[in-house]
């Protein structure tokens, strides 16, 4: 091996530029996260126990562990991760302009979304499904809703799809939260809480909520959970590989079983856990 002065600076120039894509540095929002450097920014929910959830300085949820199993997977320790929360109507705005370098917080793959950003996974094939009482055997499915009172977030399609499709004198009662529909179904206030299966078994799993509530487990959607990323990223395959090695393992399936306990929740066996999509 050579140790004359070409070789110092050559390897003096490719640090100096890995670290620089680590840290965010690119100007157009399109640096990689490709390990080995200073920090890498992962956008997630803050909001969604089970999921992504901020408590203090403790970031839990399913969206942040497969989020760490990636992230050691492509070179970054837990202590190199810098969380950012990722409202979802932000969130393309965010990879776009290099806010982020990765985004795990219940982001469905869709076409349109495909046109502005890039995706790797999924991860995890959610359905919109129901949350009932613990001792509810009335409500198996969207059909059994004529004539109830079921809660979503205003503003929700998930809501408008069961009184569009399957229950057209449904009592639709918004509130500004699911947790909020939660707290209502405990009460008695209404019969049923409508969204995708892993977000309400997430609310039904938190220590207040254990053992009070169910998932019906009758999904009626195909809701694709993928990886943001920007969408001249080159990270696609690592992170599939990662996500394929994290079901392999064993750790995906201990991190739903985690993450969903006291719920009296199953995933959808049939489309669970999924194969990531070939990259673009």
């Amino acid at each position: 091996m050579t140790y004359g002065k070409p070789m110092t600076l050559a390897a003096l120039a490719a640090t100096t530029a890995l670290t620089l894509t680590a840290c965010g540095g690119n100007d157009d929002g399109g640096g990689e996260s490709s390990g080995g450097g200073d920090s890498v920014r992962i956008g997630i929910k803050y909001d969604q126990p089970g999921l992504g959830f901020k408590d203090g300085e403790e970031y839990t949820g399913f969206d942040v562990d497969v989020a760490k199993y990636v992230a050691k997977e492509l070179g970054y320790e837990e202590d190199q991760i810098e969380w950012v929360e990722s409202p979802s109507a932000n969130r393309e705005n965010m990879l776009s302009n290099g806010q982020v370098d990765m985004i795990f917080a219940t982001y469905s793959i869709t076409d349109q979304r495909k046109e502005s950003v890039g995706f790797a996974g999924p991860y995890f094939v959610a359905g919109q499904d129901l949350l009932v009482g613990q001792d509810n055997n009335d409500i198996n499915g969207p059909e059994d809703l004529e004539g109830k009172n079921l809660c979503s977030v205003t503003g929700s399609t998930s809501a408008q799809k069961i009184k569009d499709e399957y229950a057209g004198t449904v009592n639709l009662v918004e509130q500004g939260g699911y947790a909020d529909c939660v707290t209502m179904l405990g009460s008695g206030g209404v019969d049923a809480v409508t969204t995708d299966d892993i977000i309400l078994a997430g609310l039904a799993a938190t220590d207040a909520n254990s053992g009070n509530f169910k998932v019906v487990g009758n999904p009626f959607t195909e809701e694709k959970y993928g990886v943001g990323i920007p969408k001249d990223s080159d990270q696609c395959q690592a992170i599939n590989d990662a996500i394929t090695k994290m079901v392999d393992d064993g750790a995906w399936e201990e991190a739903v079983t985690k993450n969903t306990e006291g719920a009296d929740y199953k995933y959808n066996e049939d489309l669970n856990p999924p194969t990531p999509d070939a990259c673009a």
